[in-house]
């Protein structure tokens, strides 16, 4: 007879698993810390069974790093990683881009408007939590657009690992304004069809994050880890 799943327990750690990765976003949990599971157990009310499935789903996502003799870690990044990561990830959404321009349908396109305007209010508010939310739904949005499963599982793979440095490059006045220009131009390639437009936007607006991230990481104003 096959195993019963326990849709229950299974809800629970999906529960559990977008708390987890909301603090290692948002920096609660500081890149390169242990996940002390007796503390987040507490904190999270919840006991270690669904915490330790929770923990797993994020490292296959690649916020966490599973190191022998130390546990659960959270994924800390060299520049090296950085640079690479970026470079990777403008390839992937300059093509994402480029195919969701050619297949998006107008329902798609019409809530990725709306989650822009959500985005726009948020950024009005100074709510960056709220915004940082919607505007990884508008990037995957763009992904999903495109309708490459294999493809779009790379690219979560890929921007999973720097998704905590993405959350600090709007903290900066100058670069969140910019950042919002950006979207702005990145919905009107898209309503216009005009895949070679969207593309170049989406690697500009990748460039501008890798060069906030790194000039924020050579200043110490997150993380510091300079392996060449």
């Amino acid at each position: 007879m096959a195993d019963i799943i326990d849709l229950t327990r299974l809800g629970l750690t999906t529960q559990v698993a977008a708390r987890l990765r909301t603090m290692l976003i948002e920096g609660r949990i500081a890149p390169g810390a242990k996940l002390n599971e007796r503390e987040l157990s507490e904190a999270l009310h919840v006991s270690r069974t669904p915490l330790r499935e929770a923990i797993k789903m994020l490292a296959i996502e690649g916020l966490v790093d599973l190191l022998p003799n130390r546990g659960a870690v959270a994924v800390k990044l060299s520049e090296t990683d950085v640079m690479h990561s970026f470079e990777l990830l403008g390839m992937l959404e300059g093509f994402a881009g480029e195919l969701a321009a050619q297949r998006i349908t107008e329902p798609e396109l019409a809530e990725l408007r709306a989650k822009h305007y959500e985005m726009l209010a948020c950024f009005a508010r100074r709510d960056l939590s709220g915004y940082y939310r919607l505007n990884a739904q508008i990037h995957a949005g763009i992904n999903d657009a495109a309708k490459n499963p294999v493809f779009g599982n790379t690219y979560r793979a890929v921007n999973a690992r720097v998704q905590s440095l993405r959350f600090r490059t709007n903290q900066d006045e100058t670069d969140w304004k910019r950042a919002v220009g950006e979207h702005e131009q990145m919905i009107e390639a898209l309503a216009a069809r005009d895949g070679a437009a969207l593309r170049q936007i989406l690697q500009l607006h990748l460039a501008h994050k890798r060069d906030t991230v790194l000039a924020l990481m050579r200043a110490g104003a997150v993380y510091a880890d300079t392996r060449r």
